[in-house]
């Protein structure tokens, strides 16, 4: 019998199971794929948003601020990699500078303090970035913008819950949910799970999880966001997040950096009905590349290397749903978008507050650890020769200078992995210039060796995995600006 039953590992339920961890409790965190945060936590962009990106009075706006300012401490604690950037919302006429005063009164109410926000002139936008279009009358600055890894934060995330106590259930798909009188049995792939509590955190499948338990009071509206990602080389362009005037569909496309020196233009806003489409279109990458141009003019289309994109689990209430649902005992934290990644932490203390209000008793953990060690080596000052008999100089990955003592330490560690995905997530093992043409064979046989499996059963994907995208050739994407 389990006190709780987390239902999705992305960075909710990552976020939701590491809080609850600090405390004596029987926990249990089942995801239907074969490793975490293979949702929206994987195709997002990794923005700590301001909290001045949603309204005051809603859950989101409460939220995404005090989340955002618990980010430096949980870095310092689970090294997953965050860096302070500060962001621009850009102005070019005068009805964007009506919408940047506004942004500004709301940033006031939602706890912005006045230090950390400023409506700047064009003079000044070109001084914070240089390569702005010339266009640009003013914009909206907010300091307090960041970037992060997001599939690395759930990664680390959950690690951390597991090392304090959390059991993690990958590959394991709730297939109903039955109510008794004093707890729940949830039907899955594999097994009977029995649980006092139920948090739904499954993202563009929470309607589906609820409607298990006869719950129908909220819907999910699939939204896809399609990205470029550019090499490092582009990364000069830009010193901070660039977002242009919002529209009633979202903040609209950003031009950034990722957190490891990525140039990165995206998303797009494409209400759709499958939940488990991340193809990407030529059409819509081509929306991306004029709009991005808007911000930033001058990048290489040349240098692009890969796309992808990521469902936003959009809900018909237009806010957040963190709440007990009618069925005592089962707890939505449900339609969780943009900025679900910057609240997630300030999530997980309002679902302990739930979990307190519903009678649950907490006592704190003892051996709880805050720390996580970092899997990614800093290898700025590697100078030396590559020692193919020492695992801390043996090069696995040429592009991102991965070595097979991270890959290893990877393989290694509390949550089991057996595709070179799963590396690349970890290490970034594949994910420079030749995009893992050198290195996924080499990481095959590492796990092949550390599992002790046939090469043969090693994948590139998750078990599990849903899906395998259809994704725009770069050779197509370069051909944009001909």
């Amino acid at each position: 019998m389990y006190d709780i039953c987390i239902i999705g590992a992305g960075v909710i339920g990552g976020a939701i199971a590491r809080e609850l961890s600090k405390y004596d409790l029987n926990v249990t965190l089942i995801e239907k794929q074969g490793d975490v945060s293979l949702g929206a936590s994987k195709g997002n962009s990794g923005i700590v948003h301001g909290g001045y990106v949603s309204k005051y009075g809603t859950l989101k706006g409460e939220l995404c601020i005090k989340g955002n300012s618990m980010f430096e401490q949980l870095d310092k604690e689970l090294n997953f990699g965050y860096r302070k950037t500060g962001g621009l919302v850009i102005a070019f006429d005068e009805e964007d500078e009506k919408n940047l005063e506004k942004t500004y009164e709301n940033a006031l109410k939602v706890g912005h303090k006045k230090d950390d926000i400023d409506i700047i002139s064009k003079d000044e936008i070109k001084r914070i970035e240089p390569n702005i279009n010339e266009d640009v009358r003013s914009a909206f600055y907010c300091k307090s913008v960041g970037v992060t890894s997001p599939y690395e934060m759930t990664i680390a995330l959950v690690e951390n819950a597991i090392e304090n106590g959390v059991d993690l259930k990958l590959n394991t798909e709730a297939i109903d949910i039955k109510k008794t009188n004093e707890h729940f049995i949830i039907d899955t792939n594999k097994e009977e799970i029995h649980t006092k509590y139920i948090i739904n955190a499954a993202g563009v499948y929470s309607d589906k999880i609820a409607n298990m338990v006869g719950i129908n009071s909220f819907k999910i509206l699939p939204r896809k966001g399609q990205y470029i990602l550019f090499g490092k080389d582009q990364g000069d362009l830009v010193n901070t997040v660039v977002f242009q005037t919002p529209t009633n569909k979202g903040k609209g496309v950003l031009v950034t950096t990722t957190y490891h020196g990525n140039f990165m233009i995206g998303p797009d806003a494409e209400d759709i009905d499958e939940r488990w489409s991340v193809d990407t279109t030529v059409e819509a990458l081509k929306y991306v590349v004029n709009s991005a141009r808007k911000s930033i003019p001058e990048f290489n289309i040349k240098r692009a290397l890969t796309t992808f994109s990521g469902i936003r689990a959009r809900s018909n209430t237009g806010d957040f749903i963190i709440e007990e649902s009618d069925t005592k005992g089962f707890i939505n934290v449900a339609g969780i978008d943009s900025p679900g990644l910057t609240s997630s932490p300030a999530i997980a203390l309002r679902v302990v507050d739930i979990l307190t209000k519903s009678g649950l008793k907490f006592e704190k953990n003892k051996k709880f650890n805050p720390y996580r060690k970092a899997i990614i080596i800093n290898k700025e000052d590697f100078q030396g020769e590559i020692d193919h008999e020492d695992p801390k100089k043996n090069i696995i990955c040429r592009c991102e200078k991965v070595t097979e003592y991270e890959i290893t330490d990877a393989i290694n560690r509390n949550i089991s992995i057996r595709s070179t995905d799963s590396i690349k997530r970890r290490t970034r093992a594949g994910m420079g210039t030749c995009q893992g043409n050198f290195c996924r064979p080499r990481v095959k046989k590492i796990i092949s060796r550390e599992k002790n499996i046939p090469i043969d059963e090693v994948e590139i994907r998750d078990e599990n995995c849903q899906f395998t995208p259809k994704k725009v050739s770069i050779n197509d994407i370069r051909k944009f600006d001909k």
